[in-house]
């Protein structure tokens, strides 16, 4: 007889974003419908075909790290250490010598230290090798904003990175939700980080006919399943989770915001970037998240779609989620933030899956802002421009990423029963 799996619930959360570097501004700003979306500041982007995007303002990472830790950090590490700070003071927990072998932490990203290595390069091409930062390869690598999370909180738990390009936030909360329930840890901070808006990633997205081009309308540019969708806007940012077993946040009585019940993954095998267009790999996904929550496809109340305003992505996420649900596709409100937050690529399916947990909650689901023309590939309920009350039980957040890695998670509300 097989034993019953170790349960998972959200106890803390942090959010840097751009609608606002706290918890509580992103979630107000997103029920409210505010785009963080506009020309972009950081860079001279006049010759770019697309000049726009949804950038992190406000932000000093002195407020979380001593000067001389930033300055060995790339931006989205900052961010990283920022949004987990956050967390473990909503978590109300620390880390110290009793728990921290138990403690561990899993964060995602899709290209790492982008802006140091830009920087760097420019560096070496000017003055030569000898003048290259002897903090290049720690600050560009991946895995160092799990490797500093660690460091700054002092947790020696599991530690490591989900590198899966736009679905690394959703992966990396999976993988950290399997350690909790094969008892490998008690608590893991987890989630994604990603700053890269740099001239030439936004070269790269733009070459590839990737971005938005609605320069005259920032704020209007990312209109997912919107049958005038052109492209998606680059984002930045962090979302972490404290993901917690169950039975160890009770003992401590921890607030719970909602339970991570079941995850699923699975590759396209079709190409490079372009997702296969009848989404065979993304409802495998949804329908493995479904099966391992023991969620049949009715209950589902709500999807925080990838909805990542492209004509192709939306088109197969579209299919994807009636080859999942079937008819109950028609009944569920599904809705895409990346409307308001940009697409803010691995760092993207955590800050989504905090908004479903926030769902789960408050039942109250965020719009897709700038819906205004129907495409009849895109037929579903996508919450248009207004935010609604619907009692949320069951919420499903799912990412897409290059190369054909799909993920989902299945989220619960907790009612306090354990």
């Amino acid at each position: 007889m097989l034993l019953s799996k170790r349960r998972a619930v959200i106890t803390g959360m942090g959010v840097i974003s751009p609608l606002g570097n706290d918890l509580s501004s992103y979630w107000n700003n997103l029920i409210e419908g505010k785009s963080g979306i506009d020309y972009i500041d950081s860079f001279d982007a006049a010759a770019f075909p697309s000049k726009i995007a949804a950038e992190v303002r406000s932000f000093n990472a002195a407020d979380y790290l001593s000067r001389k830790d930033a300055r060995r950090m790339d931006r989205f590490m900052q961010f990283a250490c920022a949004a987990a700070r956050q967390a473990a003071e909503d978590a109300k927990l620390a880390v110290n010598q009793e728990n921290a072998e138990r403690i561990g932490v899993w964060i995602g990203t899709g290209t790492g230290g982008l802006e140091t290595n830009e920087k760097q390069h420019q560096i070496l091409l000017q003055k030569g090798p000898g003048s290259v930062s002897p903090f290049l390869i720690p600050m560009m690598i991946c895995n160092m904003a799990s490797g500093q999370v660690s460091i700054i909180l002092g947790a020696r738990g599991p530690s490591g990175c989900t590198v899966t390009a736009c679905a690394a936030g959703t992966n990396s909360i999976g993988d950290a939700f399997r350690i909790i329930q094969n008892d490998e840890a008690d608590i893991m901070f987890t989630g994604g980080a990603e700053a890269c808006i740099t001239p030439l990633a936004v070269a790269g997205f733009c070459a590839m006919r990737a971005l938005s081009t609605h320069n005259d309308d920032p704020q209007g540019a990312s209109r997912p399943f919107d049958a005038q969708r052109d492209g998606f806007v680059i984002g930045e940012g962090a979302g972490v989770l404290v993901l917690e077993e169950m039975g160890h946040a009770l003992e401590r009585g921890a607030n719970v915001y909602a339970e991570i019940a079941g995850y699923g993954t699975a590759g396209d095998g079709y190409h490079i970037v372009q997702p296969d267009p009848e989404g065979k790999g993304a409802a495998q996904a949804f329908t493995r998240a479904l099966n391992d929550a023991r969620i049949t496809p009715e209950q589902v109340d709500y999807i925080n779609a990838h909805g990542t305003s492209t004509e192709i992505n939306d088109a197969m996420e579209t299919k994807a989620i009636k080859k999942a649900l079937g008819e109950h596709a028609y009944r569920v409100a599904i809705s895409s933030t990346k409307s308001m937050t940009g697409h803010m690529l691995g760092a993207a399916g955590a800050v989504e899956c905090i908004a479903a947990a926030l769902c789960c909650r408050d039942n109250l689901v965020p719009p897709t802002i700038n819906y205004r023309n129907f495409d009849p590939l895109c037929d579903l309920d996508y919450v248009p421009n207004t935010a609604r009350e619907k009692n949320v039980n069951v919420a499903v957040s799912d990412s897409l990423g290059f190369g054909g890695h799909n993920a989902a998670l299945v989220l619960k509300k907790y009612y306090g029963t354990g």
